[in-house]
């Protein structure tokens, strides 16, 4: 081995080293919010009660509000961020466009028009219930992608990502709107229900919801890390992938749906969360770089803290009430959209 290829190796490793670090940092993150959020609510417990309910010695009142309150939700937040993060990851290799999001292209818009329908005309929360929300959410958010895809798809060029970012807006429009004619006609219970999803607020923060969604991730996410080749194939090109022996076509496709069944079994139990799938794999790119098996598990874990934290504020700050968590990820994201915006546009 010449002292080229002993100076390529110690840079490679060094490399492996830095993105092994970063993805431990963001574990400790997770962790760290994990017993921050268990430790935090109206109703006060210490550490210490936390700790000794954890381990069966906890009163019935804390057993209540740590296993059927708080635990339930921090999961439901934390499984949420890592799979809008991944959607919006996803998303924005195929598309090439550092703008792309699930929220922002409609996605998260048509999932949640079936699920609101549904859950307005079936208002029971019954097992069978809650795990037909993430299969009616894919119904919608599937009807919406192929639309998306088929008003943004031409036969010379395929997809620019330019037309598809603008037709995912310009559906997403017309869900809102679809939207808003049917709340016109709710009653107040109702209207309720729907301006919670609408706001994002994690209303589905039980047990029943996390075996509702935790399978689709499970099936899911391996799924996606297995692809992290092929994207990182896809995002040098079209040109370039098809030279490279890449099914462009047909991978692309493959990962859109990917996208869009995490973005949907998510949005069925926490309401429209946007802007996760924007910063997260933002955030994630600038400290491990664009090589998506690395970005990967980067970009899950860096949504899954920017959730859970932002649900732990939502529920402390005005006391005793309690800010939608989507409303939380908005306050950062809208700004961070707009700068990125303006960069795009530099």
């Amino acid at each position: 081995m010449n002292a080229q290829q002993e100076k390529n190796q110690a840079y490679k490793r060094k490399i492996a080293i830095r993105h092994t670090g970063i993805v431990l940092a963001f574990s400790v993150l997770l962790l760290l919010s994990f017993l921050v959020s268990m430790n935090t609510g109206y109703a006060k417990l210490s550490p210490l009660d936390t700790l000794r309910t954890l381990f069966g010695g906890g009163s019935d009142m804390e057993n209540l509000i740590l296993f059927g309150f708080r635990l339930p939700r921090i999961v439901i937040a934390m499984l949420v961020g890592a799979g809008l993060a991944l959607s919006g990851c996803i998303i924005q290799g195929v598309s090439r466009n550092a703008l792309a999001d699930p929220g922002l292209l409609g996605i998260n818009a048509g999932a949640g028009l079936t699920v609101i329908l549904f859950v307005l005309f079936f208002r029971s929360q019954s097992i069978l219930s809650v795990f037909t929300l993430p299969f009616l959410a894919l119904i919608g958010a599937g009807i919406t992608a192929i639309l998306i895809y088929a008003l943004a798809y031409k036969r010379q060029t395929g997809i620019a990502p330019i037309r598809l970012i603008l037709t995912g807006v310009a559906v997403q429009a017309g869900i809102s709107a679809l939207t808003t004619v049917l709340v016109v006609k709710l009653d107040d219970t109702q209207f309720d229900f729907v301006a919670a999803w609408q706001a994002g607020s994690i209303w589905g923060s039980n047990w029943k919801f996390v075996l509702a969604l935790l399978p689709w991730l499970l099936l899911l996410i391996p799924y996606v890390l297995s692809k992290a080749r092929v994207l990182d194939v896809l995002s040098l090109g079209d040109d370039i992938a098809c030279g490279l022996g890449a099914a462009v076509e047909k991978e692309r496709r493959r990962l859109l749906a990917a996208a869009v069944a995490l973005a949907a079994s998510c949005v069925a139990v926490s309401g429209s969360i946007s802007f996760v799938g924007l910063i997260a794999p933002h955030l994630a790119r600038r400290l491990v770089g664009p090589g998506h098996r690395v970005l990967f598990p980067a970009c899950a874990l860096a949504g899954a803290v920017l959730v859970s934290v932002a649900d732990t504020i939502a529920r402390v700050i005005v006391q005793p009430f309690e800010i939608p968590t989507g409303i939380m990820v908005a306050i950062v994201g809208a700004p961070y959209f707009l700068y990125l915006l303006t960069r795009s546009r530099q």
